[in-house]
């Protein structure tokens, strides 16, 4: 069946089970958005390739299926790179699709043109420069194996305008051929064995889980895991929700910003099983002192990351969720003593908490939201210290219910990566928690929002600043809050502009029913709340300390 490259990647996109794709529309791609026009899928206009590709991010999280994006050719294409890295760094399965220019013009410096396989070259898994239209369905074949296998990531696909263009012979893609690409399986049992042998002999072992254990699927194998083992359970900001929080034995977050309780057991535990993490400096601070009793077993499924920042006793290479099965069957249940007690005094001494003020404080924020989703919305945020307060007093229970940049850190993530959110789980109730700083760098995205009538909520912590960098001037400058001071717009006459709902609240009480009649609409409702403009993320390790040194 003769076909047109552009609906070679269509067929190709509907083999693969893809049913939605964000993207904006360019000279270089109008092969391909003519192909779209009648092929039934679900296509997203974002207002800014930057929010295609962290919504197709979003949709990933959310829903566990890879997001696909599409972008032309030159400023099209470099305005996904901030979302690539994202997904890169986190991990998120993500296949992105541009337009270049025709093949005879490549490196020519052409009109639109930009490198972008070489651009992309150390923020993807791999990528692509289709040469030939009959490649596309092999191509496309091999990105979604790619992209969702071992550790997941972002693959990028170049497609030249005349490859989409031009007409080959439509093909069933033959079975995956890739000898240079075999993702690890189950564990090594000689390496499991040695690590039921030390969890077993431990008497203060910790459980420190990351955002593969979510990638894996392996959240129950986990939970099962530290009930047998009677062993607390800490979390990084990717893996919020792989254990849950109303658990006896979840510590919460560790790490910078993490609790007293969490960051006091890794330095005192005895054994530390690390599953699905990569040691990022943000949660190990001083690396010398990290776990400095504990005899280490590190298991995830990127060998790379196997003593890259920390060194292990035990490595275990393999799919996350074999590799805690592998454990369960060799492990016997263990009887609470001491250590169970510890940390049960850790918590009661050390909670979380603030102080009420005059002001609106942002943490009463997060805990309202709580309170009136009862833990069931999926959660995104932007980047700064709403994020963190959103990580630190919401109560996640569930896996995928909590969405935001955590390796890149990137702003202007949460709002696209909440649409994404509510268009991959249309029956759920999204919350995008914001900054005021964070929120403009996509808030053209409510165009979006509005156009597709998606009723994702936006709670902007507006405490008049860049909050995150105010509080390091604070800390560490002296308070010479240097261009750190924000003079926003008014985000309520905004919301109405572009035909969402808006909200302005100034005052305690007026937090719940504002909340309660945002998640009864069926618009997209912005709700700015003022808060106290000097309030601090707190506890904080300061850079290059050791976590049991926090501050507040």
């Amino acid at each position: 069946m003769k076909v047109t490259g552009a609906e070679a990647l269509i067929k190709a996109l509907q083999d693969e089970g893809v049913d939605t794709v964000f993207g904006y529309p360019g000279g270089a791609v109008l092969p391909i958005y003519d192909a779209l026009y009648d092929s039934g899928l679900n296509h997203i206009l974002t207002r800014h390739e930057q929010g295609a590709a962290h919504a197709a991010d979003g949709y990933a999280r959310a829903t566990g299926k890879p997001g696909v994006c599409i972008a032309t050719s030159g400023p099209g294409a470099t305005n996904l790179v901030t979302g690539i890295a994202n997904a890169y760094m986190d991990s998120i399965p993500l296949v992105a699709f541009t337009g270049q220019v025709v093949t005879s013009l490549l490196g020519r410096d052409s009109f639109q043109e930009a490198d972008i396989t070489g651009i992309t070259m150390p923020i993807t898994k791999h990528n692509y420069l289709v040469e030939d239209p009959k490649d596309l369905t092999k191509v496309v074949r091999e990105a979604f194996y790619v992209a969702t296998t071992g550790r997941p990531g972002p693959v990028l696909v170049d497609i030249p305008k005349d490859i989409s263009s031009g007409e080959t012979e439509y093909h069933e893609p033959s079975p995956l051929c890739m000898p240079g690409y075999k993702p690890p399986t189950s564990g090594d049992i000689d390496l499991v064995n040695k690590a039921a042998a030390a969890i077993m002999a431990s008497e203060r072992p910790v459980i420190y889980a990351g955002g593969g254990v979510i990638s894996a699927g392996a959240h129950r194998e986990l939970k099962k895991l530290a009930e047998l083992m009677v062993a607390p359970v800490t979390t990084t900001l990717m893996g919020l929700g792989a254990f849950p929080e109303d658990h006896p034995l979840s510590l919460g977050m560790l790490g910078m910003h993490g609790t007293r309780y969490a960051n006091y057991a890794v330095c005192e535990c005895d054994l530390l099983l690390a599953v699905g993490v990569r040691f990022d400096d943000r949660v190990t601070g001083k690396i010398e002192s990290f776990a400095s009793q504990a005899k280490i077993i590190h298991a995830d499924i990127d060998p790379a990351e196997i003593g890259k920042n920390v060194p292990a006793d035990i490595s275990i290479v393999g799919d996350l969720k074999k590799v805690l099965q592998q454990l369960l069957e060799r492990l016997e249940a263990k009887l609470p003593g001491a250590w169970l007690e510890k940390v049960k005094k850790w918590k009661k001494e050390y909670p979380l908490n603030f102080e009420p003020g005059q002001r609106i404080k942002p943490q009463q924020v997060i805990k309202e939201i709580y309170n009136v989703t009862k833990g069931e919305a999926i959660v995104t945020t932007e980047v700064g210290q709403h994020q963190m307060w959103a990580a630190q007093y919401y109560t996640y229970t569930k896996p995928r219910s909590f969405i935001t940049s955590g390796g890149l850190g990137t702003m202007g993530y949460g709002f696209p990566a909440a649409i994404g959110a509510q268009v991959g789980c249309p029956d759920e109730v999204v919350f995008d928690i914001a900054g005021d700083g964070s929120i403009q760098m996509n808030i053209q995205e409510l165009a979006t929002a509005v156009n597709y009538e998606l009723p994702v909520n936006v709670a902007i912590l507006n405490n008049g600043y860049l909050g995150m960098v105010r509080q390091w001037q604070e800390l560490f400058y002296n308070r010479r809050y240097s261009h750190s001071e924000m003079i926003n717009p008014d985000f309520v006459k905004l919301a109405e502009a572009y035909g969402a709902e808006g909200y302005r609240v100034e005052k305690a009480a007026d937090i719940k029913p504002v909340l309660e009649q945002a998640v009864k609409s069926s618009k997209p409702v912005m709700m700015d709340f003022v808060v106290e403009q000097e309030e601090n993320v707190v506890p904080m390790v300061p850079p290059g300390e050791a976590l049991n040194n926090m501050l507040g």
